[in-house]
């Protein structure tokens, strides 16, 4: 079957792997269209059997405690993200000859012949931010959207309302999306950036970036792609596109033809206008953008650049960055307490997310720490040890971040806190208090994941900002 889109589900049976959102969501999908399904996963919690029980009520049989066994008769398997090429049920499926998809493969294929185009969004970092930036323009232009795939409601459940429903989808896509949706074309898309992350997955920053450029494939109208990471570019150039497609490059430089920049502190377009030699179309000012950090400028780009391929007026434009409001822990500004400000960066979960934080601020006092996922820090310290006022660590791996503030940094004091306990949060706080001074920043981007010491990241960004609360409570 391969990429060909399914034109009946009637009577296939499906083998859906893993009980989350998407699977969920997948299987009564596919029942619903009368596919027989099958819900393998290999937990066996009374939150597991729990969820069992209502897809059970819907006719889905569930197999939990084994993951690993493809059910006999399986002619498609829908994975979720997460689950690695290497799983053992994925292995026995290609040696049965099987397909194994995602549910975003599965959105795409049950999209109707009217079905409302996809501008899509991927990249190490910045991928949700600008999701919905590019969400809050399309409603700033009258268009009915939503931001879906690796964020909010199931993109399978979206689809199912119908052709009607939507003019336009804003779709963030992860690594593990792509990988498993072969036949997605979207109108046009972007690559953000790329830094090397979930490499225990996918094997290879090769493979990684591969899977990464699946989201050019087919693009009808513009390839976006970051002028400062070349790595991006090249997944153009190597992308099997619709005749006519254009690559459009965006920068926080000056930009060229066909590319959109800024220039004197104005978001400009040299890539929809006419005469892109010579005109540029004023979109937006940088004070427009929240916050106006430059990735975060950058991310404002590249939604503008998709808004503008899709046809978007200016004005549009304009009018939606300034009504989007990021999620929270994403540079947020918690307090000023003696006239230092706090801010939580705690979606900075790897590196290259963190370089951009770090390069937002100029004398800082950096809380970092957590679960490295085999990142190193030698490039990420180097390049902001002239911005560190000094250093709080915490976490399981704070000793490689330690290793390199030594190595690129020795002059930076560096508090490392034996501790990966939760309450290690506010004694963070209070020792990055003792190091900084009137009109430094206190960033808490820790440049790993939370999972050593916190459920998630929103966890931490919460103990960070509680902390901060504390400490302002008793400055008074």
């Amino acid at each position: 079957m391969g990429s060909q889109e399914v034109t009946s589900w009637t009577d296939m049976n499906i083998t859906v792997a893993g009980l989350g959102v998407s699977g969920v969501s997948a299987a009564r999908a596919l029942a619903g269209l009368g596919a027989s399904v099958t819900v393998v996963d290999g937990g066996d919690s009374p939150a597991h059997h729990e969820k069992a029980a209502l897809l059970t009520e819907a006719g889905i049989s569930v197999q939990l405690g084994d993951s690993t066994t493809l059910p006999e008769g399986t002619d498609l398997v829908v994975t979720s993200p997460g689950w690695k090429p290497s799983s053992p049920l994925f292995v026995e499926a290609a040696a049965a000859g099987v397909d194994v998809v995602g549910d975003v493969e599965i959105a795409w294929r049950l999209r109707g012949p009217d079905a409302a185009p996809w501008l899509a969004i991927t990249g190490t970092n910045g991928k949700t931010t600008t999701t919905q930036m590019l969400a809050s323009i399309l409603e700033a232009a009258g268009l009915r959207t939503a931001a879906v795939g690796n964020i909010g409601t199931p993109i399978i459940d979206v689809v199912l309302q119908g052709d009607d429903a939507y003019d336009v989808f804003a779709v963030e896509l992860s690594s593990y999306q792509l990988h498993w949706a072969p036949s997605l074309r979207a109108h046009s898309a972007a690559v953000l950036n790329l830094a090397p992350d979930h490499l225990d997955w996918h094997g290879s920053m090769e493979a990684y970036a591969a899977d990464k450029g699946r989201i050019y494939a087919g693009n009808q109208v513009a390839c976006v792609y970051n002028v400062a990471d070349k790595a991006t570019e090249n997944l153009v150039r190597e992308a099997d596109v619709e005749e006519g497609c254009r690559a459009i490059g965006f920068t926080l430089g000056t930009p060229g033809p066909s590319e959109l920049g800024v220039v004197d502190g104005i978001l400009v377009d040299r890539a929809f206008v006419d005469d892109r030699q010579k005109n540029a179309q004023e979109l937006a000012e940088i004070s427009d953008v929240n916050p106006p950090a430059p990735h975060n400028i950058a991310n404002a780009l590249a939604a503008a650049a998709l808004a503008r391929a899709f046809g978007v007026e200016p004005a549009a434009v304009r009018d939606g960055l300034r009504n989007f409001t990021p999620d929270a822990h994403r540079i947020a500004h918690v307090a000023d307490v003696d006239e230092v400000a706090y801010i939580d960066d705690s979606k900075a979960t790897n590196t290259h997310a963190a370089q951009a934080s770090l390069a937002s601020y100029e004398s800082i006092v950096w809380i970092a720490g957590g679960l490295a996922k085999g990142a190193t820090f030698d490039e990420l310290v180097a390049g902001a040890a002239k911005r560190l006022r000094g250093a709080v660590l915490i976490g399981a791996d704070r000793g490689l971040i330690r290793e390199a503030l030594e190595r690129h940094a020795p002059e930076v004091p560096v508090v490392d806190l034996d501790r990966t306990d939760t309450g290690a949060m506010s004694a963070a706080v209070q020792e990055a208090a003792r190091l900084a001074r009137p009109g430094d920043t206190v960033l808490m981007a820790p440049a790993c994941a939370s999972m050593d010491m916190f459920t998630n990241y929103n966890k931490r960004g919460e103990a960070f900002a509680e902390a901060v609360r504390e400490l302002g409570a008793t400055s008074v």
